[in-house]
């Protein structure tokens, strides 16, 4: 990697955010020498930089694509285009009846999941891991889409990794809820049945494209346009959204329920 080409993308991007290398390193809980440093080809940056510094930036892999011997999980042919959708989105609502968004997960807790599919090695699972950590960035970004999210109270009892990890993970919930653009709503388990217990799924909407949808299968998923899908999801959501408890709620129960994981 020429780590000038490195270093004049990161100041170009820094300023381009009204940023101070004082101000980039508070971001992202480093020196200001440090951030002068890589910015001049002088120090070689880390992933976990060079993550944090693409969501803090609103960059999109610019800075990812040129660390050295780096492997992005290749994204099957049918999600593929939902990173894109993504992307371009202004408002990006979902639904999980049993586990924590993708774009709300914390690296422990995504690796976990991940290690759960069947044959998957180790450096399959660190590339993926990779590849939904660099999706986040979008939440980061200066202009960053507003974000709904409606999670099971499921997702928060599972306990995906352990006590350690989900207690890492709602915490993390908690932070992000704390953002302007970011609504988290639980959905109660004594609800019962709704109208999505059969799976999880997206909407996403931005300038100069149509609404699309991602709704997930236990194989596979679909990505779509087509105004009827769209339609029928919109109402799913509607329903759904009329059982989830209210903001202020939704965050003490989050917080009732990782207090239980200290307790054990």
């Amino acid at each position: 990697m020429p780590a000038e080409v490195y270093g004049e993308i990161l100041r170009k991007a820094r300023e381009a955010a009204g940023l101070s290398q004082a101000a980039l390193g508070e971001l992202l809980s480093c020196s200001e020498s440090l951030v002068g440093l890589i910015e001049r080809g002088k120090r070689r940056p880390s992933k976990g930089f060079t993550l944090a510094a693409e969501a803090a930036l609103g960059l999109n892999g610019e800075l990812y694509g040129l660390l050295p011997n780096t492997t992005v999980m290749s994204t099957p042919t049918w999600f593929s285009e939902w990173p894109k959708v993504e992307e371009k989105a202004h408002t990006i609502r979902t639904w999980q009846p049993l586990v924590v968004p993708g774009l709300l997960q914390t690296a422990c807790y995504a690796r976990a999941m991940l290690s759960a599919a069947p044959g998957a090695t180790e450096q399959w699972i660190e590339d993926a891991v990779e590849t939904r950590l660099r999706r986040q960035a979008i939440l980061g970004r200066v202009v960053p889409p507003s974000y709904w999210a409606l999670i099971d109270e499921c997702a928060l009892i599972r306990p995906v990794g352990g006590k350690e990890v989900m207690r890492e993970q709602l915490a993390h919930l908690l932070k992000a809820a704390e953002q302007p653009n970011i609504c988290i709503q639980i959905v109660p388990l004594d609800v019962g049945a709704t109208a999505g217990v059969l799976g999880g799924f997206a909407l996403a909407k931005g300038d100069g494209i149509p609404e699309h949808v991602y709704v997930e299968d236990v194989v596979r998923g679909t990505v779509s346009p087509r105004e009827e899908m769209v339609r029928q999801v919109n109402l799913l959501y509607d329903a759904i959204h009329k059982w989830a408890h209210p903001v202020h709620v939704s965050r003490r129960l989050i917080r009732e329920v990782a207090a239980r994981y200290e307790d054990q």
